[in-house]
């Protein structure tokens, strides 16, 4: 049977909402309303956990079971935009380029992109660097905000 769990944490960007079960990650929702709570099966409570290390910079990447995508050709894409590291962004066209898609469809998988921050759509930027869209939590300002916060971290100026 298939158990709904989900934990609402406090996050400087605002509550994250996490939702899964005990084996997977459903969605993560930058910007949920609700009380405060853990999360009662394994899964959430890890992403809980690593999502509260990374903003306290103690964590750079994720080590979490996320639910499949759609197609291989989106868990491609998928993971080609987990491989963007920790503090480096690359554009739209970059990453198309990279991944052997198109620009286009790169902005639709970050637009749809049901795990932030565990799947680093923010680390996607316009030509040029300019910041560009982002479909969490209150839009660029937190995308700006992320790239600031991993900046802080390595002391690496993002382009």
């Amino acid at each position: 049977m298939y158990a709904r769990d989900h934990a609402l944490i406090a996050t400087p960007i605002g509550p994250i909402r996490i939702e899964g079960d005990d084996w997977q990650l459903e969605r993560i929702t930058i910007g949920s309303e609700g009380t405060k709570t853990p999360g009662g099966t394994a899964a959430v409570r890890a992403a809980a956990e690593q999502i509260e290390q990374w903003f306290a910079g103690e964590r750079r990447t994720f080590a979490l079971s996320l639910a499949a995508a759609s197609t291989p050709r989106g868990t491609t894409l998928r993971d080609g935009l987990i491989a963007i590291p920790f503090g480096q962004t690359i554009s739209y066209g970059a990453l198309s380029t990279l991944l052997g898609s198109s620009a286009r469809a790169i902005g639709q998988l970050c637009a749809r992109n049901p795990f932030p921050l565990v799947v680093p759509c923010h680390r996607v930027l316009n030509t040029g660097g300019r910041l560009g869209a982002y479909s969490a939590g209150q839009g660029p300002m937190t995308k700006s905000w992320l790239l600031d916060h991993e900046r802080r971290l390595t002391g690496e100026y993002l382009l």
